[in-house]
């Protein structure tokens, strides 16, 4: 019997979101990703005596934002100090909240399993600084020295932390892309992984099937990409399994992932939360939003992804399959849907649609500077010529690499100095007359009911245009013909 058989992967996970505000969560600096190092700063969030924090109003609406996108109540809050030493926490604590969130008791649903994962809690808190380790290793143990920058210290953040409901690093991956779209339509946070605007950390524990108590967990940090965040899990819980079927016991702690070795590696003995030592911020009141504030938050909400994606899957019609739902997930993470409604409207069938925006436009765009702006109208034109026999697939999607790299290019006149012009309905009429002469035997099989050699007659066609016939055309040539000499 394989350890997959033998053992149950218990996962849950704590997701730090930078927020969007123009400033810091206590004080006026500006939160600006990207400035030198040490140059946004300032007393209160260097945490210099006699400095005192004014509690930033947008990051708490955005907060309570997220909290009702996830489905949360939204409760009285307060603030606590939180203690560490940390190199990278110039106050030696951090101010957070600990056992009064802001917002409690919510869920959200996986869009492919269709799974409920809880949310225990999401709480404001103020990130870190940075430290750099500068030597081989890239970490703070076998470095020359190190450097700190201080910028992001005190820049606001939401933590969401999960119940322990996901049984794998695949379900992890589907909570998070969940997660990061919602996070992202609230407006809150842009939920920029590669800029560490949104971090996982990772709680994995494993326990024999059968045993309902769940195994000493490990706390993995700092996950910034979701290939990553697979990876780890999935190691991390080999490596449990290994050590419990040997014999030995898993040690609490939290670990390091190392993308480069593909494998954790211990960090420190994880804290509990009376090393923190908390204690409520003195200089900070509770936070105590009213029903009024509450209702404007949900009312000014906007429409979230969970129903972008039943609009979706009501257009391409029928019940969707893995692979359509997973389509629209990658396009409502684009921010893709919009312009497959307005496709709808140019009478591009939805799942042409659906598919040239998930599997061309959006790879397309992945590695883009985040200051680009998808030119939508033109994609969109191109799918018009698709869906109506201008284009084939294949020019489709050449068309459409060229003007995702220029917004600005003439799609008419780039399709003429591609040499993409479409066969005229008599060109098309005279190849599929040519290529059901040349193939008798198979045109007869054909009308007989052997409808898989449409794709041996099309296959044919394109041949013989040099790749400018239009295979739906195509097909629907050769199926009307079928049609008349069958009626």
């Amino acid at each position: 019997m394989s350890l997959k058989d033998k053992y149950l992967i218990t996962v849950g996970l704590e997701v730090h979101t930078e927020l969007r505000t123009k400033t810091k969560l206590f004080c006026g600096c500006a939160n600006q990703f990207g400035a030198e190092p040490n140059t946004n700063i300032c007393p209160v969030c260097l945490g210099l005596p006699g400095s005192l924090p004014v509690v930033n109003r947008k990051a708490v609406e955005y907060a309570m934002r997220i909290g009702t996108a996830l489905n949360c109540e939204i409760k009285h809050s307060v603030f606590h100090r939180k203690n560490y030493f940390y190199p990278d926490m110039p106050k030696d604590y951090q101010v957070t909240q600990y056992d009064e969130p802001t917002c409690i008791n919510g869920y959200i649903e996986l869009p492919i399993t269709g799974k409920i994962v809880n949310i225990v809690r999401a709480h404001i808190e103020e990130d870190t600084g940075k430290s750099t380790h500068i030597g081989t290793s890239g970490r703070i143990t076998g470095a020359d020295y190190s450097l700190v920058d201080y910028n992001r210290s005190g820049i606001p953040l939401v933590e969401i932390v999960s119940a322990p409901d996901m049984v794998s690093g695949e379900e992890a991956r589907e909570y998070v892309s969940e997660l990061r779209s919602i996070l992202v339509a609230t407006g809150a946070t842009d939920g920029k992984m590669e800029e560490g605007s949104l971090r996982v950390d990772a709680n994995v524990s494993v326990r024999q099937v059968g045993t309902d108590e769940l195994g000493t967990r490990c706390e993995i940090k700092n996950l910034n990409s979701l290939r990553s965040l697979v990876r780890a899990i999935t190691y991390e819980a080999r490596r449990q399994m290994e050590i419990v079927e040997e014999g030995g016991k898993v040690t609490q702690e939290t670990r390091h992932w190392n993308e480069d070795l593909g494998r954790t590696s211990s960090l420190r003995s994880k804290e509990e939360a009376y090393d923190y030592r908390y204690f409520p911020e003195p200089d900070l009141s509770p936070l105590d939003p009213t029903t009024e504030e509450i209702e404007a938050i949900k009312a000014n909400l906007g429409t979230l992804p969970p129903k972008r994606r039943a609009t979706l899957v009501e257009l391409i019609g029928g019940t969707p399959t893995k692979s359509e739902i997973e389509q629209i997930q990658t396009a409502i993470n684009f921010g893709l849907d919009e312009l497959i409604l307005a496709g709808i409207d140019r009478k591009v069938p939805a799942k042409l649609s659906l598919a040239r925006c998930a599997n061309e436009v959006a790879g397309l765009i992945t590695n883009l500077d985040s200051s680009y702006v998808v030119p939508s109208h033109k994609i969109l034109e191109v799918l018009v010529k698709e869906s109506i026999g201008e284009l084939t697939p294949t020019q489709s999607k050449t068309v459409l690499a060229r003007v995702v790299e220029d917004g600005g290019v003439d799609v008419s006149a780039l399709i003429a100095e591609l040499g993409f012009v479409a066969a005229s309905s008599g060109e098309m009429d005279q190849l599929v007359d040519e290529i059901i002469s040349e193939s008798p035997s198979e045109w007869e099989r054909y009308v007989s009911g052997e409808d898989q050699l449409a794709g041996f007659f099309i296959g044919k066609a394109m041949k013989k245009s040099g790749g400018k016939a239009n295979g739906k055309l195509v097909s629907k040539s050769l199926n009307d013909r079928r049609s008349q000499l069958q009626g």
